[in-house]
């Protein structure tokens, strides 16, 4: 399954960081972030909850841009 979200981050760097934080958390496939458009795009491992999944990204984002946003 594949979703939407729209966020909120200061530079290309930091939305390269959050990409790459949300990459490696555990029951995502894939993420692309688009600074450009704000929104990151975000491919679920088969079988995953979503809410919990999201909730996992946003706080890994949050170890590398303290200051970043995702809108659940």
């Amino acid at each position: 399954m594949k979703k939407s979200y729209k966020i909120e981050v200061d530079c290309a760097n930091c939305a390269n960081k959050m990409e790459e934080a949300a990459k490696k958390t555990e029951g995502v496939k894939d993420a692309v972030v688009n600074f450009m458009a704000l929104k990151m795009n975000v491919e679920f491992e088969d079988g995953a909850d979503v809410a919990a999944v999201m909730k996992n990204v946003l706080k890994n984002c949050k170890k590398v841009e303290d200051d970043c946003e995702i809108y659940l």
